[in-house]
């Protein structure tokens, strides 16, 4: 029978970790200045956080924007170009390896050892902080049904699924009971269900009060989770606030979407003027690729002026992080 996800991880401070840094403390995470250079160029160019201890907190941005650096600083893996960082209270990366000694990390694609059990993968993983056999153990029945995975103890990593094998890296991160757990790309490669899953579980670990640091593509990931999300592009935060905020600030409410052979029909090659009567009407209208997006400030004016014009054959929906996201950051590909 699997176990309510509040009661799976107790808390226990097996190394010391969650008990040592609570929401009333010093923030997790603050950094000044942060910069990173690579052949003369900043790829991380003087961001600035403060990162409540309990928060969950989103680094969001195209690729190259430097979020992945950004996190690896962070974490005392890659050296500073300049600026300073504190992690739970450590100055980094001078002290990066006590500090990581009450992390745990999610790696964006799955490392785990394919030579060992899934019981084997913790009790090893726990070993490398300097953990005994029987301390991973003494939370082994816990770490398993956080993962759902109790009655797979004992089965080979080969023979597991997506789903299972994410499920059981993220429990693998909890096996010190960590302040701080960072999470590179948590549900990339899931399907729904598994993603749904992992996304349950991170949201019991903030009613734990781990601190919660990841970096994601998926902007519903963030709107979902994140008490605060920072956009970054070229090296710099460009906004920085809870997602409604971040909605509410920079895009209108209000979206229709038309999709396909319809988009297609309006815009022909190029041509937007068959869509004029909606820009005149003060709605903006974008289109991307095969879709035409046409926002709006006031629900009602914008249905009635698209109805008037194409019909009832539209996509409405609230707008959406990645609606900021996109108008923050530009629609142009990057790779």
């Amino acid at each position: 029978m699997a176990v309510p996800v509040d009661e799976a991880i107790t808390g226990s401070a097996a190394a010391g970790g969650g008990a040592a840094v609570g929401a009333a403390d010093a923030p997790a995470i603050t950094a000044r200045g942060l910069t990173r250079r690579y052949g003369g160029v900043n790829v991380v160019d003087g961001i600035d956080l403060d990162i409540p201890a309990g928060e969950c907190f989103a680094l969001l941005g195209p690729n190259g924007a430097g979020k992945t650096t950004t996190l690896r600083m962070l974490l005392g893996l890659t050296p500073p170009s300049g600026g300073e960082m504190h992690v739970l209270g450590e100055p980094i990366p001078h002290r990066g390896r006590a500090m990581r000694e009450r992390a745990g990390i999610v790696p964006q694609f799955d490392n785990l050892d394919p030579d060992f059990s899934v019981r084997e993968n913790l009790i090893t993983y726990g070993a490398y902080y300097g953990l005994a056999r029987r301390q991973v153990e003494a939370r082994m029945d816990e770490l398993l049904a956080f993962a759902e995975l109790t009655d797979r103890a004992d089965a080979p990593i080969q023979g597991l699924s997506g789903g299972m094998k994410r499920r059981l890296t993220l429990a693998r991160a909890l096996v010190n009971d960590p302040a701080l757990l960072a999470l590179d790309e948590p549900s990339t490669g899931l399907d729904p269900q598994a993603r749904q899953h992992i996304w349950e579980r991170m949201h019991a670990l903030r009613r734990r009060g781990k601190t919660l640091l990841l970096t994601t593509h998926y902007m519903e990931e963030a709107e979902r989770l994140c008490d605060r999300a920072a956009i970054i592009d070229h090296g710099r935060i460009i906004a920085c606030d809870s997602p409604a905020q971040l909605i509410a600030r920079h895009i209108e409410p209000h979206v229709v979407e038309l999709r396909g052979d319809l988009a297609r029909d309006w815009l022909g090659q190029g041509d937007a003027a068959p869509l004029a009567p909606l820009t005149d009407a003060g709605l903006r209208v974008e289109p991307v690729g095969e879709t035409i997006l046409i926002y709006g400030d006031d629900r009602g004016p914008l249905l009635d002026a698209v109805e008037g014009l194409i019909g009832p054959r539209y996509l409405y929906r609230p707008a959406s992080l990645e609606d900021v996201f996109l108008r923050l950051t530009g629609r142009d590909l990057r790779d």
